[in-house]
């Protein structure tokens, strides 16, 4: 057995509730393997009454899924029309104590940028840097959050079918050993729609922060976890 969350956006307040559901584990780095346990995993969330859910990663069975993983959602610049993905622009944000932001891993594939050795061994994350905006590490998924959420904001199409769906999970996210998760960012993203506040929220960092500020004080997560896993 094993555990993982399932994310559904708030409709009264800007938010998303997180509810953590056993289901049965297939053990295994081959995708079949994960495949089965997102079956199951979705088996148990039905059980327990959850609407229609979508599994946002790589091993998702639907093509939507797999277009919303951060390995494969585009940011494209309005200035130079430069475009990468939302995990190279994550991983090429960070600033450590002893270096970064390793802005050269803008360039690379997506898991090659999250695998580079520096990220490791650049000593504890203390910031994020995004083409010459600071953010905090806290809250802890803010500036994650933001990333993602402008970035299928100015993809409509993918934008637009997300809707369809209420409730959302990815089964590479364990919360015991990690702290951001696409699934949560597209339900903060449908929060924010729900209650009229995304326009207002990506005006810029700051309101951003103003319209999530009452989710992120209540967010469910392991504020011991080592920021080297963030």
């Amino acid at each position: 057995m094993a555990s993982r969350p399932i994310f559904r956006p708030k409709n009264q307040v800007v938010g998303v509730s997180e509810d953590l559901l056993e289901f049965s584990w297939f053990p295994g780095m081959a995708a079949s393997q994960k495949k089965k346990s997102i079956k199951s995993l979705h088996e148990a969330a039905r059980n327990c009454g959850f609407g229609n859910i979508l599994e946002i990663s790589s091993k998702s069975e639907d093509d939507l899924g797999i277009a919303l993983s951060a390995f494969n959602l585009i940011i494209k610049t309005k200035k130079h029309g430069n475009e990468f993905t939302v995990e190279t622009a994550f991983q090429g944000s960070k600033v450590f104590e002893r270096g970064g932001p390793f802005t050269e891993l803008l360039g690379l594939d997506s898991l090659k940028a999250k695998k580079d050795i520096r990220l490791k061994e650049s000593g504890n994350l203390i910031a994020f840097y995004f083409f010459g905006m600071k953010f905090p590490i806290i809250p802890r998924t803010y500036f994650y959050d933001w990333l993602y959420i402008n970035a299928l904001n100015n993809n409509p199409t993918l934008a637009d079918r997300v809707k369809l769906y209420d409730s959302f999970s990815d089964i590479e996210f364990n919360p015991k050993r990690s702290i951001n998760c696409q699934a949560h960012s597209v339900a903060l993203y449908l929060s924010l729609i729900k209650n009229s506040k995304i326009e207002k929220a990506l005006e810029s960092p700051q309101s951003f922060l103003d319209c999530t500020k009452q989710h992120y004080e209540i967010q469910k997560r392991n504020i011991g976890i080592q920021d080297t896993f963030i």
